[in-house]
């Protein structure tokens, strides 16, 4: 199943954090916290205006994003979990 967001949304692949801490030990999945970095895998055509104009949007597919702890909504796609948030709810694009 393919899902395509609507509008200003973007769907989210989170990337995996570290399973070990800089001095080397190794974290249990119990105490990890979600990342709240991700990559986009899909996006929407973008906002409009009260005008019907179209407002680009400041992402694209592939690109890597950083985004609020709470940003999103979780989905699962072909078994696969993803969130779907909007545009507005990333805050920095990594390079």
């Amino acid at each position: 199943m393919a899902l395509k967001p609507l509008h200003d949304r973007v769907l989210v692949r989170r990337l995996e954090s570290d399973e070990k801490t800089s001095g080397g030990l190794i974290i249990p999945d119990s105490a990890k916290e979600k990342p709240a970095e991700g990559e986009i895998i899909a996006r929407g055509e973008g906002a409009r205006k009260d005008s019907g104009e179209l407002i680009p949007m400041a992402v694209s597919v592939g690109d890597k994003v950083l985004f609020g702890k709470w940003s999103g909504t979780e989905v699962t796609v072909d078994g696969k979990e993803l969130l779907m948030m909007k545009e507005s709810d990333i805050l920095g694009i990594l390079s």
